[in-house]
Parts: structure tokens; C-alpha cells; sequence
């Protein structure tokens, strides 16, 4: 009984501490500051599962289609979203070096992600890390399969299959 009665007062003052350090201002929210390793790693847990439990891999029948995978370049590029993760031969802006968590290069995760964990990022965002809804924004749900379906094609997208894509007419 002892025993139960230390653990629960050592919960009660590791919960008090951290309600202190929270609500107390003493946590850093600055972009500046990295998050400490336990802190980045919940963070990564935390975002994946959610993903995971969320995403629906009911992709459209042309998902691969190079029609579609072409559409998503363009649309890629003009919605913004190489300013921020780069492309093929295209850096992302320099503003971008400034957002905490960095985002990501998208070659180097996507073959960890299904098409619809991706659809569901697109879609829906990602909270605190500068990754907006697009469907917010009003982009369409066939749009963003088409981004989706180029963000799954880009580790094996050359330079000039990209430039092609997305120049204008």
C-alpha cells in the first residue's frame, strides 16, 4: 500500500511540474530552438499513427497514369508546394530553411508513405508544422490524388521530365 501510495504522489508531482513548465511559459515555442530528442520523437509517433489510422488507400483507378502523374507536377508547382519542398531541379525557397520542423524532401520519405497517407497530408495538413490543407485552400479532392500520385513518382522523376511538366504552354 505504501508503494502505491509513493508512485501516486510521485504522478501527482511530475504532473504538477509539467503543468508548470507548459502553462508557465518555461517551454522554448520558438522555430529556433530544436525539439529534444523525446520531445521530436513523440512528435513523429504522435503524427504517423494518426496518419496511418486516418488514410484511406482507395486510390483512383489511373493513380499511376503518366496523364495524372503529369497533372499533379504542374499542379505541384503551382500550388506552392515546391517553394517549401523542392522538386526536381527546383530548391525550395530560402524562407523554407526557416520553418521548424523542416519540411521534408519529399523523394527521400515518400517510399514510407502509401498513396493515401499522402492524399491525407495533402488534404488535410499537418498541425504546427507550416503544411497546409489544400482542400482548405479549396483544391479538389481529384487535384490533390493528382499531386499525390506525382509525389509517389518523384524519386524516380528526372529534371527534365519535371521542367517539361510543368512549363507552360
Amino acid at each position: 500500500m505504501r508503494t502505491l501510495a509513493i508512485v501516486g504522489l510521485l504522478a501527482i508531482l511530475v504532473a504538477l511540474f509539467a503543468s508548470v513548465f507548459a502553462f508557465g511559459g518555461y517551454y522554448d515555442v520558438s522555430a529556433q530552438q530544436e525539439d529534444s530528442a523525446p520531445v521530436a520523437w513523440a512528435l513523429v509517433k504522435v503524427r504517423s499513427k494518426a496518419i496511418q489510422r486516418r488514410a484511406v488507400d482507395v486510390t483512383p483507378a489511373d493513380f499511376q497514369a503518366s496523364t495524372r502523374v503529369q497533372a499533379g507536377a504542374r499542379a505541384f508547382s503551382t500550388r506552392g508546394c515546391v517553394t517549401c519542398h523542392g522538386g526536381p531541379g527546383a530548391d525550395w525557397a530560402k524562407f523554407a530553411e526557416g520553418l521548424n520542423p523542416g519540411p521534408p524532401d519529399l523523394k527521400d520519405v515518400v517510399n514510407d508513405l502509401t498513396p493515401g497517407e499522402v492524399f491525407w497530408v495533402v488534404k488535410h495538413g499537418i498541425r504546427m508544422t507550416g503544411m497546409p490543407s489544400f482542400a482548405n485552400a479549396g483544391v479538389t479532392d481529384d487535384e490533390i490524388w493528382s499531386i499525390a500520385a506525382f509525389v509517389k513518382a518523384l524519386p524516380k522523376t528526372s529534371e527534365a521530365d519535371y521542367k517539361t511538366w510543368t512549363s507552360t504552354p
